[in-house]
């Protein structure tokens, strides 16, 4: 049983108009696909990015002991810098060693003392 309105049509208007809620359909799904599919590959990229970080912080952990024991070994062994001519004298003594040994020294800058 077919609706007055689409009775009334010719069939040259029938075809029309087939042809246009076809398009409509495919145009509305492909939308509708492409949204879904957007979404699926942020939430991979999420999920890679929350796997490396996690991988990062196990890491981090694995290797606990290790960086606690390398910052007792600087606390006990680096000197104290108590005002800023000292911080010079080190980088200073720092300049002179790495040159002796070809090192190159990126960001020449100690910190004030404390």
């Amino acid at each position: 049983m077919m609706p007055a309105w689409y009775q009334r049509m010719n069939p040259r208007e029938r075809l029309l108009s087939l042809i246009v809620a076809g398009t409509v359909f495919v145009l509305l799904n492909l939308w509708i696909l492409s949204w879904i599919f957007g979404a699926l590959g942020g939430a991979g990229r999420e999920l890679a990015a929350r796997k490396a970080t996690l991988a990062e912080q196990a890491l981090y952990i694995k290797e606990r002991d290790t960086w606690m024991k390398r910052d007792e070994w600087l606390r006990q062994h680096q000197p104290v810098l108590k005002n800023p001519a000292e911080a010079s004298a080190l980088l200073d003594q720092l300049r002179e060693v790495a040159g002796k040994y070809n090192i190159l020294v990126e960001n020449p800058a100690i910190g004030s003392g404390e």
